[in-house]
Order: C-alpha cells, then sequence, then structure tokens
C-alpha cells in the first residue's frame, strides 16, 4: 500500500535521487571479492515515506526487500550527507519561483505531539499528565507553506522560542520590507513586541482575555499547517532520541507539503507532461 499518490512522490524522488553520491551496486573493495547488493535507494525512500505516514516502527515495515538496520544506516547517512536541508531549499526555491511565497504575512505557532521514548528534546506535557511531550514552535508564509521550525520540550513556552524561530528568516533572503507576524495570545508579552521591534517586523497579535475566532487574523494559516504535518503519525507519536533524526524528518514532511501545494497551485496554469489528468 503506498503512503502518498504518485503525483507528490515521483517528483519528489526524481529530485532526490539528483542529490545522492554514487554508489556501486557492490562494494569492489570487499575482501572476499563478494558481497550482497546494496539495497536499492528507492527502495529505503519508499519504506521512510511509509514510517513517516503510518507511524509504525523499523522492525514492522521492514521485509525481504529491507531490513530496518538498512532503512536506519541509510536514514544516518543521508542526515550527515545534509540531503533532506539541500532538498527543502531547492523546494522553497522552487515554489518561490513558480507560485510566490508570501512573506510579508507570516504566522508562527507552537504545537505540542507525543514523544513516549523521550530524548534530547523531550520534555514534560502540560496537556498529557506530565509524560514525556515534543513541542515544535513553526513558521509558515501567509499561505501555509512551512518556513522552518524550533525543537523544544513540551513544557516550553512558546514566547521563548519565538525569537530562534523568527532568526530562520535569514535563510530566506531576500525579504520585503514591510512583514507582518501573525500570532495568538500566548505571546501577548512586552518581550514579544520587543523581540518584534528589534527585527523590524509587525506585529499583529490577538490579546489575552478577549475572544476571536481564529479566521479573524491570517495565524489559521499555520494552524492548517500543524494540521497537515500531524497527518504523518510518525511526529504526532514520535519515537526517534535524536535531534537530527526528528528534525530530518520534519523537514522531509515539509518538502512533502511545500511539492504537494505546488503541484495544487500550479495545475491551472503551468501545464507540463507529467500533470495529473485531474486536479489533485
Amino acid at each position: 500500500m503506498p503512503a502518498l499518490p504518485s503525483w507528490p512522490t515521483n517528483p519528489l524522488w526524481r529530485q532526490f535521487s539528483a542529490l545522492l553520491p554514487e554508489r556501486p551496486t557492490v562494494d569492489p573493495a570487499h575482501p572476499l571479492g563478494c558481497h550482497r547488493p546494496r539495497i536499492s535507494d528507492r527502495i529505503v525512500f519508499d519504506k521512510l515515506l511509509q514510517l513517516l505516514r503510518f507511524g509504525c516502527s523499523y522492525q514492522a515495515i521492514a521485509d525481504t526487500t529491507c531490513s530496518a538496520t538498512t532503512i536506519r544506516n541509510r536514514r544516518d547517512e543521508w542526515i550527515r550527507l545534509g540531503i533532506f536541508g539541500r532538498l527543502k531549499q531547492i523546494a522553497l526555491e522552487s515554489y518561490d519561483r513558480i507560485v510566490g511565497l508570501v512573506l510579508d504575512q507570516i504566522a508562527v505557532d507552537g504545537s505540542i505531539t507525543k514523544a513516549p521514548g523521550g530524548g534530547e528534546v523531550a520534555g514534560r506535557s502540560p496537556v498529557d499528565r506530565g509524560k514525556q511531550g515534543l513541542k515544535r514552535s513553526g513558521m509558515t508564509d501567509g499561505y501555509g507553506i512551512p518556513l522552518g521550525r524550533v525543537l523544544a520540550g513540551a513544557n516550553r513556552h512558546d514566547s521563548p522560542l519565538l525569537a530562534p524561530t523568527l532568526d530562520l528568516l535569514k535563510n530566506l533572503r531576500p525579504l520585503p520590507d514591510d512583514i507582518t507576524v501573525h500570532l495568538d495570545a500566548g505571546y501577548d508579552s512586552d518581550r514579544t513586541r520587543a523581540e518584534l521591534s528589534a527585527r523590524n517586523l509587525h506585529g499583529r497579535i490577538a490579546h489575552k482575555g478577549e475572544k476571536a475566532p481564529i479566521q479573524a487574523s491570517q495565524r489559521w494559516h499555520v494552524e492548517r499547517t500543524h494540521a497537515w504535518q500531524n497527518a504523518f503519525h510518525r511526529l504526532t507519536r514520535c519515537y526517534e532520541r535524536r535531534t537530527g533524526v526528528i528534525d530530518a524528518f520534519f523537514g522531509l514532511v515539509d518538502i512533502i507539503i511545500t511539492i504537494r501545494s505546488l503541484i495544487r497551485r500550479a495545475w491551472t496554469t503551468h501545464p507540463w507532461h507529467s500533470r495529473p489528468a485531474r486536479r489533485p
């Protein structure tokens, strides 16, 4: 059963494979002159997508085509090579060139998920009886395209994570001169306003104690993006313990969301030979 439809995964794999270094099918330096053939990168890549989407363990997703150890080893190899970070940058640049990132309207918010295995960025969750949890402070453009995130324990408040989250904007230059940051009432403080002012950013912050629908501002875009990310069950119940692995998985999910949005929005304006017959 495929984890995702072919229309986003095929272009994703083509660009992903272009970033991979050449590897021989059989190791020529093996002392006995023979070795089992190297498992195809495409097989491991599809296993990672299934792992992310279904949230199962490495042992459960392994079969005769690929072992759990191979999935972990290839995952760590790709992280060391920086493949996920480079691919995310390519996806954002492609989206910006074809559709256009809405960088004058930015939304930031935090989301708490479970982390039963603990780990380097886990903490006591205030909404899950003190169990281990993970918080991500996510930032999106005005449409909801994920621009980056900061990982922390679930016991961290959203407000102190705003500054390192906004610092991720330096990777997206050139930026518009006038940028508005949409925030919920959890950021309603003088410290938040000082952080925004220091970066020449305008803040549209919901006020504490005042009820307002989420549609009153453009903050709902980041809430929708959190829902998109939570559809990948490996992130909503994270058993990974290392920060690098968690960040790589979030990066891969952000790439999928970006490519999916790019294809959907470009379907009516940019015909191409492999375009889906119907709008996704």
